[in-house]
């Protein structure tokens, strides 16, 4: 659900009215889908004891991970109403109001994490995270990721032809419903405490997923197939509540953005250094894996890519920084 304009303008009226915050100690809440186990909520948990030290108290932060406070959705409107002060929500769910952050999902836009590190670090990354105040409400710090995305099957998948018509279990954006609908299936949003259930009685067919959680959630004991494709970055994006970041001392300000950018950042550099092991993890589980490349998915990634210039400019930014 979208707040209206007045909502968000009244968000940034506010930031604006209240630049000249004051020092207030807050215990900050914030929000994440993903489960305990993940990387991104053990760098929240990280980011929040440094934050209780380095303010020597004054603040500290309530993680709530598992979608306690919500979808992104609604985790989002929270942030933009000040009812929540800071969420890790997915760039998916970001881009869904921004269009221009949904470049940062073409297909082999990047070819391994090292090329995901160099994206999310660039002058042209970051300066896309001014746009937030004004268009939702809220205030981006800075970038994490998860790791590339992978498709696992419960069935036995050799070409694409074999994911024809197959329930295929998304994130809901924009940019990942239109690569598989490309790719002729059915893409099926579906929350992520929802996916192993589904897996298992059939109510959909495969995953787009990362590696770490094919195998620390086991998604792999419904898999016949793990296609190892690396087809697309999965970034996640630190953001504080506009209205929140308004009542705070511009030294209460610089010290939130400080540890909470290191601590998104910090989980790119987990995943650089771990996806070798998810996958060789991955690998032990005896699941098939399929190792595959962009001629896999036919014209769908050049389709993707026309549709998606004609949207945003950000994406021949982003090929640019990548080397493309």
């Amino acid at each position: 659900m979208k707040l209206s304009k007045s909502i968000v303008a009244g968000a940034v009226g506010l930031s604006l009215a209240l630049s000249a915050g004051v020092a207030v100690a807050k215990d900050f809440r914030l929000g994440l889908i993903t489960p305990p186990p993940h990387v991104w909520t053990k760098a929240a948990e990280a980011f929040g004891a440094e934050l209780a030290e380095k303010s020597n108290g004054a603040h500290t932060v309530q993680v709530f991970p598992s979608r306690q406070l919500g979808n992104e959705a609604e985790m989002l409107q929270q942030l933009q109403t000040g009812a929540l002060d800071m969420a890790f929500l997915t760039v998916a769910e970001v881009s869904n109001r921004v269009t221009d952050l949904g470049a940062f999902y073409a297909p082999y836009l990047v070819n391994d994490m090292d090329g995901v590190a160099k994206i999310l670090r660039s002058e042209t990354a970051t300066g896309l995270l001014d746009q937030l105040p004004q268009q939702i409400g809220v205030v981006g710090v800075g970038y994490g990721s998860a790791g590339l995305r992978q498709i696992a099957s419960r069935d036995t998948v050799e070409s694409v032809a074999d994911l024809s018509g197959k329930k295929i279990r998304i994130t809901p954006f924009a940019p990942i419903q239109d690569f598989y609908n490309l790719l002729g299936t059915a893409p099926t949003p579906m929350p992520l405490p929802a996916v192993y259930d589904a897996m298992a009685n059939g109510q959909v067919d495969a995953i787009d997923m990362d590696l770490e959680l094919i195998w620390k959630l086991k998604y792999w004991e419904h898999s016949k197939t793990v296609v190892l494709s690396n087809h697309m970055m999965f970034p996640m994006v630190g953001l504080v509540s506009a209205r929140v970041w308004a009542q705070m001392s511009e030294e209460d300000r610089a010290l939130v953005r400080e540890l909470m950018a290191k601590h998104v950042d910090s989980t790119i550099d987990t995943f650089v250094a771990q996806e070798p092991k998810f996958l060789e993890e991955t690998r032990k589980t005896g699941v098939s894996i399929v190792e595959v490349g962009p001629e896999f998915f036919g014209d769908a990634i050049d389709q993707w890519n026309a549709a998606w210039e004609k949207k945003t400019d950000a994406l021949a930014a982003l090929r640019k920084e990548a080397g493309m």
